[in-house]
């Protein structure tokens, strides 16, 4: 797995009038678990440990820390909102400079046992998601605005934020990750005509991502052989305009070089809203 660039199949969203869905839960009867029709394209993914120069959570919008971690066991949920959150809200400070950090969720995926094609990334029965395998960012302009006011609930605090950003910070929690790596795309490649909003429907409201179409520009890249002691850090959402990255798709992709018996992709995601002052 040495070669800097390979060549794996990224699945995007075929474009479509109607507006595509996804739900986090059983669907009503009759109703599918996800909407709309996506096609696995052959695209170049750069190894962005062979890059030249190292990338910039505002200019490509991702970057690679070494952040090791105090948590001994990723599934403990008390230990992960005790300890992990405090890590990940000094390590957003530290990559965006900004002057606070609010970490407001976090899931552990594990890839199938039985590497089935990558979709949307469901929860399976042991309670753990899926990797997600559709090319997605996490916020839209308008879920990433609403999110300010999810986080910050006193509404002067909220209204007295001048520059906020999203940010997701992805780490495996096991071992390297050969098989399944998250691919991210860089910000400056990606056209809004790109994107898509779509649905994604939980028990007791629906919130709103980006899906991604096919553009030769897109631009791809990963981080080889992710451990545990590292974190990508990318921005999913900046309320300023211009000048910064404000979205970074990213997907699951199955690593061509993988060994066969690559351990199964175990990753812990986590959202953090950071504030500027």
């Amino acid at each position: 797995m040495n070669n800097p660039t390979v060549t794996a199949g990224l699945n995007y969203l075929q474009p479509s009038a109607l507006r595509p869905f996804s739900y986090t839960f059983a669907p009503p009867p009759g109703t599918p678990w996800e909407s709309g029709s996506y096609e696995l394209r052959p695209m170049p993914i750069a190894d962005a440990r062979a890059a030249a120069t190292p990338t910039d959570i505002e200019r490509e919008g991702f970057v690679l820390r070494d952040a090791p971690t105090a948590v001994s066991d990723f599934l403990n949920n008390a230990e992960v909102t005790a300890i992990y959150h405090r890590e990940v809200a000094e390590l957003a400070l530290a990559v965006t400079g900004g002057t606070r950090a609010h970490v407001f969720d976090h899931l552990v995926r594990q890839r199938e046992a039985d590497r089935t094609a990558l979709s949307f990334g469901r929860r399976a029965t042991n309670g753990k998601a899926a990797a997600n395998g559709r090319i997605h960012n996490d916020y839209t302009e308008d879920s990433g605005r609403r999110r300010l006011g999810m986080v910050l609930t006193d509404p002067d605090e909220a209204a007295a934020v001048r520059r906020y950003c999203i940010v997701n910070i992805w780490r495996s929690i096991k071992g390297p990750v050969l098989d399944t790596p998250l691919a991210v795309c860089d910000a400056r490649s990606v056209m809004a005509k790109d994107l898509v909003n779509a649905e994604v429907r939980y028990p007791r409201r629906t919130g709103e991502i980006y899906l991604a179409t096919h553009s030769p520009a897109h631009c791809w890249s990963y981080f080889s052989a992710m451990d545990r002691h590292e974190a990508l850090v990318f921005k999913q959402y900046d309320s300023q305009l211009g000048g910064v990255s404000r979205y970074t798709p990213h997907a699951a992709f199955d690593h061509p070089d993988a060994p066969a018996d690559a351990p199964l992709r175990e990753s812990i995601e986590a959202r953090c809203l950071v504030v500027f002052e």
